[in-house]
C-alpha cells in the first residue's frame, strides 16, 4: 500500500484535504497531459517538432508564435533581411509556423535569428527551442546558430547507476581554472576532473549550463534553455566532459532554471510574439519583483510541455544523470516567499501557494524518472515545505533529495554571534539532524551561495585577513591554527550527521581564500574572483593542501564505509565541556570543541567492542598537532548488563573518527 505524506507527521492532519485535492490535482494533469501516450514522457517531444531540423533535401524549422503576424528567418543567406522565400508559413490553426528550406540555404555554423511580425509592433528574436546560441564578440549580440557537425561526437556512455549516496562536487566551469578569463569544458575536463576523481567524489554538479546572457548572472538568468552555453565550449564538448566522468564513475548533475526567465526579448523568452503572456503569467503576476525576470505560467498547456520537454531534451541529449531545481520556493508561493520565516505549518496550505507550479514540478519529476529511473533530483527549496521529496503517489513532489539549506545558515550564524567558548554541543547536533525523517536530505556546511561576494567563505570568517599572510608552513598564527581545526571539524561534523548526502562547492574543501565575484561594471569587469587558485593548493609551502588531504580522507571514509545507511544515534552530549560523540553504524564520531580544554581518559557509554581510529582532524598528516597515539587500539568496559563504556583522549579542538570490530 502506497505511504501518504499525511500519515507521517500528525501535524500535517489539518491540511489533509489541501494536500490531497494537490495530489488529485496531479493525477488529473497527468491524465490530460499523456492522452493516448503509454506515459507522459511520450509527449514531452516539444525539441523533436520545434526549432531547426535537419531532414532529408534540406531543413525544417518551426516555431510557436501565436500572436506573431508573420514570421522571417533572417541570417547571413538573405543579409539579415526579411525576404518573401524566407518567410514562415502558419500550420497547425495558426499558432505554430513552419519554413522547408533547401540543404544549399544552410550549413554547420550559420548564424541565424528570427525577425517576428505582431500588430503594431516586430522585433528580431532567437528560436524558443536553439540548440546553439553564439555571442557577437563585438556587437555583443546573440545568434541562434545551426549544429550539425560533419562528425558529431558520440557519447560512449549511458548515465550511472544512481546506487551510491550522493557526494556531490558543486562546481562552476567557467570560473573552474586560474585564468582571468572564462574557463571552458575542456579545460575542466582535463584539469579539474581528475582532481574531483582523486577526492572522491561521486557527483559532479554543473551551474550555469543552460545559455544566459548576463556572466555574473552566475547561470540563473536563463534566456535559452535548449542551448548549451557557448563561453564554455560546444555541446560536443561537454558530451566529452560526462563521458569522461562517467568512465571515472562520477554521476553528472546540472542545475536546471524553471523557477523563471531572463525578461530579456532579443535573445531571451520575454515578448517573444509580441505579447507578454505567452511563456509567461499575465500582468504583475508574470515579473519577479526582485530579480526583474518572468515567472512561467505553469498552468498554460504549451508551457508545462515546453519544460518538461526541457526536462527530456537534457536527460537524452547529454546523458545527464540527474538535476538540482534551482528557486522553487520561488515558484511555489504567489509572494515568492519573500521576507516569509515559515515558522508554522499553514504558511504552507494558506493559499498563497502557485498550485500550477506544484503540479508542474510533480510532473516533471515524472517525467524524469520515467526517462531515467536512475536520475536523481533535488530541490533547493528554503520554506521547508512538507512533502518536497516524498513520492507524488503520497501526495508529494516526487524529488528524490531535498537540500538542507538550514545548515549553513547555522555554521554561518555560530561563527559570527558566538564565542567558540559558548558553541552548545546540544543545539549543534539538534540543528545538523534536524529533517523531516520521511524525506531524504543533502546537507552541506557551504555551497556557492555562502561564498558569493558581499560574503565570506567559512574558512575566510575563521581566518579572515591572515590567510594572506601566514599560510605558509613556516609561520606561526594561532589565528590560522583555530581556522584549520575548525574548518576540518565543522566540515566534519556536517557529513558525518547528513541524512543521506553530501555537497561541497569547488575549492571550499581546501579553504579557497575570499570570494566569488563575476566580473561586472562594480568590479571593472574583473575576474581575480571568479576563479579557482590551485597554485594555492598544490604549493607545498601552504598549508591549504593540508585541508585538502582531509576532505580526501574524509569522502573516502563516507563513500568506503557506507555512511548514510545508518541513523546518527547520540552518545554524549556534554554541552559544559563542548564534548559530543554519536555513531553511525560501526563508526563512532567523537568531537571536542572546546577550544583549549584537553580530556585525558574521558568516559562515556558506548556500544561494546575494538575501536581504532580511522580518521583523526588532529593528525600531523592534516597539519594537526599529533597529540593522539592513532595506533592505539581501543576497548569498551563492561559497567553493566546491556552498558559498556568508552574510555578516550579528547584534544582540545579536534574530532576523530574510530571504527568498531
Amino acid at each position: 500500500m502506497e505511504r501518504m505524506l499525511i500519515d507521517q507527521d500528525s501535524l500535517l492532519g489539518p491540511f489533509a484535504p489541501v494536500i490531497e485535492g494537490r495530489r488529485e490535482r496531479v493525477v488529473r494533469a497527468e491524465k490530460e497531459a499523456t492522452g493516448e501516450a503509454r506515459r507522459l514522457a511520450d509527449r514531452c517531444n516539444s525539441y523533436l517538432y520545434y526549432g531547426l531540423h535537419r531532414v532529408p533535401g534540406g531543413w525544417v524549422f518551426r516555431e510557436w508564435a501565436p500572436n506573431a503576424t508573420a514570421v522571417y528567418l533572417i541570417g547571413p543567406f538573405n543579409e539579415w533581411r526579411e525576404r518573401p522565400e524566407h518567410a514562415l508559413r502558419r500550420v497547425n490553426g495558426g499558432e505554430d509556423w513552419e519554413i522547408r528550406l533547401p540543404a544549399s540555404t544552410l550549413a554547420h555554423g550559420t548564424l541565424y535569428r528570427l525577425l517576428v511580425k505582431w500588430d503594431g509592433g516586430s522585433g528580431e528574436r532567437l528560436p524558443t527551442h536553439a540548440r546553439r546560441a553564439v555571442q557577437d564578440e563585438y556587437t555583443k549580440q546573440f545568434s541562434a546558430q545551426a549544429w550539425e557537425p560533419p562528425r558529431p561526437y558520440r557519447m560512449k556512455t549511458a548515465a550511472l547507476d544512481a546506487g551510491a549516496p550522493p557526494l556531490i562536487y558543486e562546481a562552476h566551469v567557467g570560473m573552474a581554472t586560474e585564468h582571468r578569463r572564462v574557463s571552458t569544458f575542456t579545460e575542466f575536463r582535463l584539469f579539474v576532473l581528475p582532481r574531483v576523481a582523486d577526492l572522491g567524489y561521486n557527483v559532479i554538479q554543473l551551474m550555469g549550463i543552460q545559455e544566459h546572457p548576463y556572466y555574473a548572472s552566475f547561470g540563473y538568468q536563463v534566456s535559452n534553455f535548449f542551448a548549451v552555453s557557448s563561453r564554455f565550449g560546444t555541446p560536443d564538448e561537454f558530451k566529452q566532459l560526462i563521458d569522461d566522468a562517467h568512465e571515472m564513475g562520477i554521476r553528472v548533475i546540472m542545475d536546471l532554471v524553471h523557477s523563471h526567465a531572463v525578461s530579456n526579448e532579443e535573445e531571451g523568452l520575454g515578448r517573444f510574439d509580441g505579447s507578454t503572456d505567452q511563456f509567461f503569467y499575465p500582468g504583475p503576476r508574470g515579473w519577479h519583483p526582485l530579480w526583474n525576470s518572468r515567472c512561467f505560467d505553469y498552468g498554460k498547456p504549451q508551457v508545462m510541455n515546453f519544460l518538461l520537454s526541457n526536462c527530456k531534451y537534457w536527460l537524452e541529449e547529454f546523458k545527464l544523470d540527474g538535476f538540482r531545481f534551482d528557486g522553487i520556493t520561488s515558484m511555489i508561493y504567489l509572494d515568492h516567499g519573500i521576507e516569509r520565516d515559515f515558522t508554522g505549518y499553514e504558511l504552507y496550505y494558506d493559499g498563497n501557494q502557485d498550485e500550477n507550479a506544484l503540479t508542474y514540478l510533480a510532473l516533471a519529476n515524472r517525467v524524469i524518472h520515467q526517462v531515467n529511473p536512475l536520475a536523481i533530483t533535488i530541490a533547493e527549496d528554503m520554506s521547508g515545505m512538507p512533502g518536497m521529496a516524498f513520492p507524488v503517489e503520497g501526495g508529494g513532489l516526487g524529488f528524490d533529495y531535498r537540500m538542507s539549506m538550514g545548515v549553513p545558515d547555522y555554521w554561518i550564524k555560530l561563527i559570527k554571534e558566538r564565542r567558540d567558548e559558548e558553541w552548545h554541543v546540544g543545539d549543534l547536533f539538534y540543528e545538523l539532524t534536524n529533517k523531516r525523517v520521511e524525506e531524504r536530505a543533502i546537507s552541506y556546511a557551504e555551497s556557492h551561495d555562502q561564498a558569493m561576494v558581499g560574503d565570506k567563505t567559512i574558512f575566510f570568517r575563521l581566518v579572515d585577513k591572515e590567510v594572506y599572510e601566514c599560510m605558509s608552513v613556516f609561520a606561526v598564527s594561532h589565528v590560522i591554527d583555530r581556522g584549520m581545526m575548525l574548518h576540518k571539524m565543522i566540515r566534519l561534523a556536517t557529513l558525518a550527521t547528513a541524512g543521506d548526502g553530501y555537497l561541497n562547492f569547488m575549492g571550499n574543501e581546501w579553504g579557497h581564500p575570499e570570494w566569488i565575484d563575476f566580473p561586472r561594471e562594480g568590479n571593472r569587469w574583473s575576474y581575480d574572483h571568479a576563479r579557482r587558485q590551485w597554485s594555492l593548493v598544490d604549493d607545498d609551502q601552504l598549508r591549504f593542501r593540508f585541508l585538502l588531504a582531509f576532505d580526501r580522507a574524509m569522502i573516502q571514509l563516507a563513500a568506503r564505509s557506507r555512511l548514510f545507511e545508518w541513523p546518527a544515534d547520540p552518545l554524549l552530549r556534554d554541552n559544559e565541556r563542548q564534548l559530543l560523540a554519536f555513531t553511525r553504524g560501526d563508526l563512532l564520531f567523537a568531537f571536542n570543541f572546546h577550544p583549549s580544554r584537553s580530556f585525558e581518559g574521558y568516559r562515556f557509554d558506548a556500544p561494546p567492542g575494538k575501536y581504532r581510529v580511522v580518521l583523526n582532524t588532529d593528525s600531523v598528516a592534516f597539519n594537526g598537532f599529533g597529540r593522539v597515539d592513532e595506533s592505539v587500539e581501543y576497548f569498551t568496559r563492561h559497567v553493566s548488563p546491556g552498558r559498556s563504556q568508552l574510555q578516550l583522549y579528547l584534544p582540545a579542538r579536534s574530532a576523530m573518527v574510530l571504527e568498531r570490530s
